[in-house]
């Protein structure tokens, strides 16, 4: 009898440190998984068919239904193993942004990457709008759209176009404020969307105009760079 109490009493102690555990490293669970994640994603690793592929699959973008990253949110994504519908990247040198680009706003898809706002959106036509969420740990997600300036530029990727794009617009808005993800007549734009604290009191906005579109397989060594791209066609 003694001998199965102390063995019950090791199981306790075992499991309470394991809980220990997690409440200490926590945070560092989290951001490794999303990291993780997002470089298992990355858009060099993938192919130009399965981009399109993914561009015909049915996609939420309910903006409301977003909830925050908790951990909770993102072992609760790994578990799903679900395979996420990677349609693009994104890269902006100056502040070391590579993310991919996913369809649609589930959860999930911002806790690794950038979700497209509308289902019939197309890279250098009208206003290509992307969401993702801020973190408390510098360099992920949108968090650096804290850091970009005009002229910083953006690029995006179908991996047939590297679509290139000049910042001209940084502001800090309220959540209601929608005019942004306006179609402007004549104009070829990207808008980047993300709170402006932990918080989601705000809105940061990064809007930019295309400048440039560049076949994958006549993309810059700079262009490269920033997606982390092999010299290979797609």
């Amino acid at each position: 009898m003694k001998k199965k109490r102390n063995w019950f009493i090791n199981i306790f102690l075992f499991l309470l440190l394991l809980v220990g555990l997690a409440l200490i490293f926590n945070n560092q669970i989290k951001y490794f998984l999303m990291q993780y994640n997002g470089e298992r994603y990355a858009v060099a690793k993938m192919e130009r068919s399965e981009l399109n592929e993914n561009n015909q699959k049915e996609a939420s973008f309910d903006f409301d239904a977003v909830q925050p990253a908790s951990t909770e949110a993102v072992l609760q994504a790994q578990l799903s193993n679900k395979k996420l519908p990677i349609v693009g990247g994104i890269a902006i040198p100056s502040v070391e942004i590579n993310l991919p680009i996913f369809k649609g706003l589930a959860n999930e898809v911002l806790l690794y990457g950038a979700g497209t706002l509308s289902p019939d959106q197309q890279m250098g036509e009208g206003n290509y709008a992307l969401a993702s969420h801020r973190a408390d740990r510098p360099g992920l997600l949108f968090t650096p759209l804290e850091s970009v300036t005009e002229g910083d530029v953006i690029y995006l990727t179908d991996l047939t176009n590297i679509y290139t794009y000049k910042t001209t617009l940084k502001v800090r808005v309220q959540p209601t404020e929608v005019k942004y993800l306006d179609v402007l007549p004549g104009k070829k734009q990207v808008t980047l969307v993300t709170c402006g604290e932990i918080e989601g009191v705000t809105r940061i906005i990064v809007q930019g105009d295309l400048a440039a579109t560049t076949p994958v397989n006549k993309a810059t060594d700079s262009m490269r760079k920033a997606f982390e791209m092999e010299q290979r066609t797609y």
